[in-house]
């Protein structure tokens, strides 16, 4: 069954048009769309999985401590949206894989993963665009500035679980246990600086089975999220298609080059006249 009332930010948008710009608030779409079906099949971290998902690629060496700016973002009017998706339940203790959100709205997510480069720069980009993300972060690589990642918080971002290690071949490799333990490593080391348990899991190259699946929801979150859109190299990459569509969840870095893949992300987002929501206010698992 469709959402029927709207999230926090959502509420709070449709308020925000009304009392700053006199404008209102766009009408909601309301449809039923089936749930997902993830396969439950491993893929490779190297090339595209079951689900289409591309890994990531080689890591960049993580930054020095970078003092996190006060942002100052220039706010954008957005729209209110009812979510006409809702996410899959957690069925015989494996959680669901979400690779794009069925969704009729004007509406993409992004995503942003490890947290290796830490630059003011960034942080006033996503302020000045007023772009709420998922943050996937991995705590080997924001353990040297965990604070720093406060900034994007305080926009409206929200911390998610990129495990502790960031092992691209933990789903060969390792058994449930591992794979477990290391997921609630990064679920107690989120609460620990960030007050908030993450609820969604990316895995480390986009690789996922069955026993992954059981981890996570053992973990406590609510689903895996893969995607089928890049921000990278200054470019975007589109596993189907040649532009971004309503419900792409896209996939970008935190890496020396963020300024340009943002860049890219905003002009394909931009030319397809998609607003930038949360996932997570979507999916209703804030």
């Amino acid at each position: 069954m469709p959402f029927s009332t709207p999230s926090r930010r959502a509420a709070i948008g449709i308020l925000g048009a009304s009392v700053v710009a006199g404008l209102s608030a766009c009408t909601a779409v309301e449809g039923s769309t089936p749930a997902l079906t993830p396969s439950g099949t491993a893929g490779s971290p190297e090339a595209p999985g079951p689900n289409g998902a591309l890994a990531p690629g080689g890591e960049i060496p993580t930054s020095s401590a970078s003092p996190a700016p006060t942002p100052t973002p220039t706010k954008r009017i957005r729209r209110g949206f009812i979510p006409d998706y809702q996410l899959p339940p957690i069925v015989g203790g494996l959680a669901p894989v979400i690779t794009k959100i069925p969704t009729k709205h004007p509406v993409v997510f992004l995503t942003i993963d490890d947290g290796n480069i830490k630059t003011q720069e960034s942080v006033k980009l996503m302020a000045e665009y007023d772009y709420p993300a998922s943050l996937f972060l991995t705590k080997d690589t924001i353990a040297d500035n965990p604070a720093f990642f406060n900034a994007f918080k305080a926009q409206g971002s929200l911390i998610e679980n990129h495990t502790v290690s960031h092992n691209i071949n933990m789903v060969r490799q390792w058994g449930y246990q591992q794979q477990l333990n290391d997921m609630v490593g990064m679920q107690e080391y989120a609460f620990q600086h960030y007050a908030r348990r993450p609820t969604l899991f990316r895995p480390p190259g986009g690789a996922y089975s069955n026993v992954m699946r059981q981890a996570v929801a053992a973990a406590g979150m609510k689903a895996i999220v893969t995607w089928e859109a890049k921000a990278n190299a200054g470019k975007m990459d589109y596993q189907v298609g040649n532009s971004l569509r309503p419900g792409d969840i896209v996939l970008m870095h935190f890496r020396a080059e963020f300024a340009a893949d943002l860049a890219a992300f905003r002009a394909a987002q931009l030319a397809a006249g998609l607003e930038v929501v949360l996932l997570e206010d979507f999916l209703g698992v804030v």
